[in-house]
């Protein structure tokens, strides 16, 4: 089980000051849509060529342009891309031809995806690596959390497969730890906290 840090804010020299700070503890750094729409790929290719070594998701949201949009995240050193699961079959396999064609991986964000069991699977078939339940930003404050999407995209696809985003935070990981989702993906409750690198290295923990 990996842990991902999610760095939505638009601040670039926020996001290298986290990476500084956790690039020894989380797994998978994600650079996140804020921060990409503001700077483009130039944070993506910063951060590998700084920790080349480190798994770095470019959480693009790809949802047409597969082609381009991907070669030119991988390009710069993205190991990881997104795409949205609501995006047409035919950019979907765009993005992952060119993606493994580079010894990349793909994630799939379900977000807005009623059928999770079946187009999870229909993912996975279509050859993405990682298919994520995510409850967005503008969600959470109704309330709403992840948990049961993710329950129900284990029993759908291999845990191993499966992530889990969207309010995730240090009071709640154990009830997705259970659910055994091969990528847990938290963020403000890491980049927000008062010490950045110990509530990396607590959640890493109750990871194991």
């Amino acid at each position: 089980m990996r842990l991902q840090l999610a760095m939505d804010v638009s601040e670039l020299s926020t996001v290298y000051e986290v990476a500084d700070l956790v690039h020894g503890v989380v797994d998978i750094f994600e650079v996140g849509t804020p921060v990409i729409m503001k700077y483009g790929n130039a944070p993506v290719r910063t951060l590998k060529e700084r920790y080349p070594d480190w798994t770095i998701l470019a959480d693009s949201k790809i949802m047409d342009g597969g082609s381009v949009e991907c070669l030119d995240l991988v390009r710069a050193g993205a190991d990881i891309v997104t795409v949205m699961a609501v995006s047409d079959n035919a950019t979907i396999s765009e993005v992952i031809e060119v993606a493994h064609a580079y010894g990349r991986e793909v994630m799939a964000d379900l977000m807005c995806v009623d059928d999770i069991a079946a187009r999870s699977r229909e993912l996975v078939e279509l050859g993405v690596d990682y298919v994520a339940v995510h409850t967005a930003f503008d969600v959470q404050k109704f309330g709403r959390t992840p948990l049961k999407d993710l329950q129900e995209l284990v029993r759908a696809i291999e845990p191993a497969k499966a992530a889990v985003a969207g309010g995730v935070k240090q009071a709640t990981i154990a009830d997705y730890v259970a659910e055994g989702p091969g990528i847990v993906i938290a963020g403000a409750a890491l980049y927000g906290a008062s010490d950045v690198e110990q509530a990396a290295i607590d959640m890493k923990a109750a990871l194991r």
